[in-house]
């Protein structure tokens, strides 16, 4: 599958706050062809593939420290390439540098419908081969195709890559011909544990194994490392490494070190500041609004108002919540605004307090209802609607400028489990976006409602996210786009979507029941 969370083209430029987006093959049962040793590099020779000669040398370009970067895994199965890949793909996809993924296995099914068994990875298997080789080629030369359009930064050829003569192929295609830039990280696992949980999770989600009875599918996994193993070989950094562009060795995940090698380039040293971070196989993640504030009763936007009485029934819902899950290590982020203060205050666990989970800012507009915002504000308001991703507030900030901030507490929490993230509307609209991997244009209208847990967990290679509504009511605070977003439109017409709210805090009195 090819991952990609941008369009054609897809850039943030931050000091004006804008952003530019986006044949079925049977194993072959009878004794293969018996090769020597050296088959991996006789078998380079063979020009029967598609692909091999067939596509004229394209002409090189320049290359510059801001060009185009393929990245290329390395490494056996097992060692966390594909979720390195696809983690990373969404970090610079969020911060800007427009990413996809080329998983190399994904072509390989293209060509055999139904995964028959580990024989088709063996060095010896000729037939099993050239079709392998050929996937590689056509996931190598469509990550460059698609690199070389207006836009693109980075490219991640997904795969094992494990001889030489592959990585040269590489090299020679994206820097040789094309002038782009080109980086290798090789992923690297010892630790008995990582590695059968990494196991677990292929035989859980490959598409390979999908059908295959689990003892069955072990057993095969097992031979078809064994096949790799005996085809690897590892490259060696320092004088010795064998060409001349960045390498970085992962260890264990992370937590047994990184050894990089010639890194340079901002992109380059981007992902290796990213990728210098262990991040858990296992992560669960909860997140919550702060209660219903005295301002969301009274339909107003910011400012730093207290809980209303029924924000201070969620605080304790909460708190029993969360302390009966008993999660290990739990640790709680919250804002420095005293809403989201007092909506942990009740739970037993380390508190941080963050200037990079407050609110948007909204500047002149701070502490306004929608229908003060009409009144004196009518075209900021209608700017807002046609473009909410975009606009920032007079003096104040946009939902972009919002991402922009959370990306050092985005790095962090990727880097933690059992993490309650209790913060607002916008600010949570952010974070939930980037892992769920949600349209940019579509993050200013997540729905994120108030008095409710939200729980992420990633599962293979993505999050899966779960809500659940405490029983105590409160306003509903999401404003839906207007169909009319003209400045000349109406007041009818700009307030259509405001959801209800009350005249003031004392309107509650007879409100404070609980939800059946």
């Amino acid at each position: 599958m090819n991952y990609s969370c941008c369009s054609e083209a897809d850039s943030v430029d931050s000091g004006a706050s804008t952003r530019k987006r986006p044949c079925s093959y049977d194993i072959i049962q009878q004794q293969p062809l018996r090769m020597e040793s050296e088959n991996s590099t006789k078998m380079e020779q063979f020009t029967d593939i598609k692909g091999a000669q067939s596509r004229p040398a394209p002409k090189k370009g320049l290359l510059g420290q801001f060009g185009p970067l393929l990245v290329s895994m390395v490494g056996l199965p097992g060692r966390g390439k594909s979720l390195l890949a696809k983690r990373l793909c969404r970090y610079l996809n969020y911060t800007g540098d427009c990413c996809k993924v080329y998983d190399i296995s994904d072509y390989r099914r293209k060509h055999i419908k139904e995964y028959a068994s580990h024989e088709m990875f063996r060095a010896d298997n000729l037939p099993a081969w050239r079709i392998r080789q050929q996937s590689f080629r056509e996931a190598l030369e469509e990550a460059c195709d698609w690199l070389g359009k207006t836009g693109h930064q980075v490219a991640i050829l997904d795969g094992p890559n494990v001889s030489r003569a592959q990585r040269q192929e590489i090299y020679d295609l994206a820097h040789g011909q094309l002038g782009f830039r080109v980086m290798f990280i090789e992923c690297v696992c010892e630790d008995p544990v990582l590695l059968e949980r990494n196991f677990k999770e292929i035989l859980q989600y490959s598409a390979d194994y999908r059908d295959m009875a689990t003892e069955e599918a072990l057993k095969d996994l097992t031979f078809k490392m064994a096949h790799y193993k005996a085809q690897y070989e590892s490259p060696t950094l320092g004088s010795l490494w064998e060409l001349s562009c960045p390498m970085v060795k992962l260890l264990d995940g992370g937590d047994g070190g990184v050894i990089a090698h010639g890194v340079t380039g901002v992109r380059e040293s981007k992902i290796l500041a990213y990728i210098s971070m262990p991040k858990p196989y296992q992560q669960t993640l909860y997140f919550s609004r702060h209660g219903e504030s005295e301002f969301n009763v009274i339909g107003r936007i910011g400012g730093d108002a207290v809980l209303s009485p029924r924000g201070r029934m969620y605080a304790k819902s909460l708190a029993k919540h969360i302390q009966a899950l008993n999660l290990p290590a739990l640790q709680v982020w919250t804002s420095t605004l005293q809403r989201t203060k007092a909506t942990s205050a009740l739970i037993n666990a380390p508190k941080q307090h963050l200037p990079e989970l407050d609110e948007i800012w909204s500047g002149e507009c701070e502490n306004l209802s929608y229908e003060e915002l009409q009144e004196l504000f009518p075209k900021e308001l209608a700017l807002r609607d046609k473009e909410k991703l975009k606009y920032r507030y007079p003096q104040g900030e946009s939902y972009v400028d919002v991402m922009q901030r959370l990306v050092p507490v985005l790095n962090q929490l990727e880097c933690e489990t059992n993490v309650l993230t209790v913060s607002h509307q916008a600010v949570l609209r952010c974070i939930l976006g980037y892992f769920m991997e949600t349209d940019p244009e579509e993050i200013p209208y997540m729905h994120v409602p108030l008095h409710t847990i939200i729980k992420i967990t990633l599962q293979g290679y993505n999050y899966n996210m779960e809500t659940i509504k405490m029983p105590i009511e409160c306003v509903d605070t999401t404003r839906a786009k207007p169909i009319n977003c003209s400045e000349t439109r109406t007041t009818e017409d700009a307030l259509l979507t405001l959801p209800a709210h009350f005249d003031s805090v004392a309107s509650l009195a007879s409100n404070l029941t609980t939800c059946t």
